[in-house]
């Protein structure tokens, strides 16, 4: 097994205070010491005036969306209105998902994301051809609003994720994603969420996303409603008139990790009962693509203050110019100014790690996690990790241990 250590300027572990004329040392894949000069194992190269930092992980993402140039529809567009144009897309997309998913990839590397949480409708053939690449928790998604469809859909995405579960290279974990209250029975929501328990699988879902969902589910009415009417989809049976996005969370619950992604409008009921089940029930914040439909402000403080645990995610190419995680940290800090450099980094590391099931395996520089890396140049003396977050010219990556951005010499 191959060692060597790095040294840069600085060392920014994100579960511990960053250090100034840091290590950290390499055995194989994973990390093996994180400190001073006591931390040196085998040869050291000087990085010189940079930030090494743990990869980046973008909780959310659709990298099938990765070819588009521009978001669809306009800003401010009502989001079902949105979707009507997404499943034109997604029919279209099927037909280039291999070079989309490569696209994608190269691109969230390219800005240091080392692990992304991919909602993915493709095989899981599909995401073993981009080479390098980054980590993936594959979320399997599951559309079936109808009752009468809920057994097929449930069968054909527990075997792909079962299918992916089997790829351990790159697939660090395979879980579920029912979508969205508004293409999917509550009572599949509940047997996929049952399935993740019993495999110890995340799961993730689109909740409260906008008013026009919060309307279906409390009266059965409004434009999802007559969206799913004219693709002959309704159930009236299926949503009890008075629903709430937290009923949902409550069938999430069930399992060991689930991501409720968006929460745009999540209310107090919901951010309590987030709050209470911080162990296994995360918020993921898209800022960019909650600007995107020009949504009311987002309860970031008010989901801080109570505990919640909230990260970050780009979503896709579909609402938002570009994958870039950095540019997801930024956004978040204009908008919500009390929100310091470091909750953002760990929003989009540790925190993200931690809402996939992953944070003993990357998203920090600590002993036995996998030596994905990434440097940001350092130009001033000022805060670094203001700087780091200002800057995000990521120079280099390493994946498991090995430097795969610049490509390596031949």
């Amino acid at each position: 097994m191959s060692a060597f250590t790095l040294r840069a300027r600085w060392v920014v572990p994100v579960a511990m205070p960053p250090i100034e004329g840091g290590y950290v040392a390499i055995a194989g894949a994973r990390i093996a010491a994180v400190g001073g000069p006591e931390a040196i194992v085998g040869p050291v190269e000087d990085l010189g005036d940079v930030a090494l930092l743990p990869g980046l992980v973008n909780a959310h993402c659709h990298l099938e969306f990765s070819s588009l140039t521009r978001p669809l529809g306009e800003p401010g567009s009502p989001l079902p209105q949105w979707i009507a144009q997404v499943i034109v897309e997604r029919k279209r997309a099927d037909r280039n998902a291999t070079a989309a998913v490569a696209a994608g990839m190269a691109e969230s590397l390219a800005a240091g994301v080392t692990t992304i949480g991919e909602i993915a409708t493709n095989q899981p053939s599909v995401y073993a051809t981009a080479t390098p690449r980054p980590r993936l928790a594959l979320l399997h998604e599951a559309i079936g609003f109808s009752a009468a469809r809920s057994d097929s859909v449930f069968a054909d995405v527990a075997s792909r994720a079962e299918q992916a579960a089997a790829d351990g290279a790159s697939v660090l974990a395979s879980g579920v994603s029912p979508h969205a209250p508004y293409t999917v029975h509550p009572e599949l929501v509940s047997r996929l969420a049952d399935w993740a328990a019993g495999r110890d699988a995340p799961i993730a879902m689109h909740l409260a996303e906008s008013p026009e969902e919060l309307q279906l589910l409390a009266a059965g009415a409004g434009p999802f409603r007559e969206l799913l009417d004219q693709r002959s989809m309704w159930d009236p049976g299926a949503i009890p008139a008075g629903t709430r996005p937290v009923d949902y969370l409550r069938r999430l619950a069930a399992a060991p990790r689930a991501l409720a992604v968006h929460g745009n409008y999540f209310g107090a009921e919901e951010i309590e009962f987030l709050a209470a089940h911080r162990d296994r029930l995360s918020v993921v914040y898209c800022p960019r693509t909650h600007g995107y439909f020009g949504h009311e402000p987002y309860p970031l403080a008010a989901m801080q203050k109570a505990g919640v645990r909230v990260v970050l995610g780009t979503d896709s190419r579909a609402s938002n110019p570009d994958l870039n995680l950095w540019s997801e940290a930024r956004a978040a800090m204009e908008l919500h100014p009390t929100l310091s450099p470091e909750a953002a980094l760990g929003m989009a590391t540790l925190d993200s790690a931690g809402a996939l099931g992953l944070e003993n395996q990357v998203g920090s520089l600590a002993i036995g996690r996998f030596a994905d890396l990434a440097t940001v140049p350092l130009v001033g003396e000022g805060d670094v990790l203001a700087e780091v977050l200002n800057s995000s010219n990521v120079t280099r990556i390493w994946l498991a241990g090995r430097s795969v951005l610049p490509e390596p010499l031949a």
